[in-house]
């Protein structure tokens, strides 16, 4: 997807970074990530980490959110920190996606839902928020609301857990700011679901993840009783053996809220065949894929994201935006027939898609790490930053009464959603989904698996 004249990716580019009043303005380094974040060119000196692992009882486990973080290096694990913000900002994203001025729209509820305790979340989301000019959003002011899952106190951190709770408050500092981004003036919720470490490792070892997925019900029932606009959920957990009771069960029913947005990532792990995620995969979530985005000043591309790297001490991975067929659900709600018939009249995903990928990555700021972490300013991306951005715009456009799942993007007006035309999200493209259709695992002209229907051109669509 072009918007604007082509980037010349081999063309350094000079980026003004967002320097508040009084501030020193970045020293080279930061200047240097900065310019190859938005020409496209991080890879050659940086790799990628997943954010979501830790260990359990012994057991390396896969934690279910779905961030990826630049690291310092290409052999390096540690995640890069910069004094100021290198990613993207919100001004870069709102040209990128031709939003209106911050004070456009409506001021709805966005509603995050995440895991573990986060001491630091006010501060943190204040520092994102007054470096890059949006108004503030706290607890004082009625713009900011934490609670655990019941509507109970915010959590407390568990010093037995720091390195699970570390990786958990990336993924929320991802959340909010993102959604901050999307829709400066929206009251933001955040939800807190307890850490179980015996649910985990049931979801992870025993593909038993149902009182996982009961606890993500919870959840958005009580985010539908704050009255939000949108909820997102940057998670996402294999079905294991409970594919029926996830995917028609109590945790399915208690995602279904017409009138509500109810969002979530596709994934980080590229295309996924006839096995999805859950939530993302029912038909009543609009599934949210990603994208590389790269240039500035107006002038920006869009292709499907998909990247082949290295992590330190490990094989090589390949990550990218999840897509695939949900064999055992019926189609998205809205997804037109000609869509569901790529998965043989099942659940197609995804439904659309913003910038995922972490090597043309989104800036946030996270400051509690104690798992020993760097605080600081990160590069982040994974489809954990397009599902709350892709929520926010839901609640900035306001237009919710008809919505029930991505059925209204389906008949979204002309130009208000964007193709995304190129790119994949398998590592030797069509090849690897020949057993299902080609549409699934790259992008082209019209619904793709990676991007969905591309990526929202303004708030139309919302």
């Amino acid at each position: 997807m072009k918007l604007g004249r082509a980037l010349a990716l081999a063309v350094v580019l000079v980026v003004p970074l967002a320097v508040p009043a009084g501030a020193e303005p970045p020293g080279p380094e930061t200047a240097r990530v900065a310019q190859a974040v938005r020409a496209g060119t991080l890879g050659q000196d940086h790799s990628v980490a997943d954010a979501c692992t830790g260990v359990l009882q012994g057991h390396q486990v896969d934690l279910g959110c779905l961030t990826n973080l630049v690291t310092q290096d290409t052999s390096a694990h540690d995640p890069l920190t910069t004094p100021a913000p290198a990613g993207f900002s919100p001004q870069e994203l709102a040209s990128a996606f031709h939003l209106p001025g911050p004070n456009s729209g409506a001021s709805g509820l966005v509603t995050i839902v995440g895991v573990g305790a986060y001491p630091t979340l006010e501060s943190d989301l204040q520092t994102y928020r007054s470096q890059f000019g949006l108004p503030p959003c706290t607890t004082a002011g009625g713009c900011l609301k934490i609670t655990d899952y019941h509507g109970g106190p915010p959590l407390k951190p568990q010093k037995a857990l720091a390195q699970i709770e570390e990786a958990y408050a990336t993924e929320t500092a991802l959340d909010v700011d993102l959604a901050s981004a999307a829709c400066p003036k929206c009251r933001i919720a955040m939800v807190q679901i307890p850490m179980d470490v015996s649910r985990l490792l049931n979801a992870v070892l025993l593909q038993q993840p149902g009182e996982l997925a009961d606890d993500f019900g919870t959840a958005v029932s009580y985010a539908a009783s704050l009255h939000s606009s949108a909820v997102s959920m940057s998670y996402g957990v294999p079905t294991g053996v409970q594919g029926s009771y996830l995917g028609t069960g109590a945790p399915a029913q208690a995602l279904h809220h017409p009138g509500m947005a109810v969002v979530a990532a596709s994934g980080d792990k590229g295309f996924l065949g006839g096995s999805q995620l859950w939530p993302q995969e029912l038909p009543w979530v609009t599934s949210v894929g990603g994208t590389s985005l790269s240039g500035s000043s107006g002038s920006f591309v869009q292709k499907a994201w998909g990247s082949l790297f290295t992590p330190h001490g490990e094989q090589q991975r390949w990550v990218g935006a999840g897509s695939g067929c949900a064999l055992d659900l019926g189609p998205a709600q809205g997804q037109p027939a000609a869509i569901a018939g790529n998965c043989s009249g099942h659940r197609a995903g995804s439904d659309v898609s913003a910038v995922a990928d972490p090597l043309t990555g989104v800036a946030i700021y996270r400051s509690y790490a104690p798992n020993g972490g760097k605080s600081g300013w990160l590069v982040a991306g994974g489809t954990s930053a397009a599902s709350p951005f892709i929520a926010g715009l839901y609640a900035r456009g306001g237009r919710l009464s008809g919505v029930d799942g991505p059925n209204t993007l389906y008949r979204a007006p002309n130009g208000t959603i964007a193709d995304v035309s190129g790119g994949s999200n398998a590592q030797h493209g069509a090849a690897d989904c020949a057993q299902f259709k080609p549409v699934l695992c790259t992008a082209g002209p019209g619904w793709d698996g990676p991007t969905g229907l591309g990526v929202p051109v303004g708030l139309g669509a919302f």
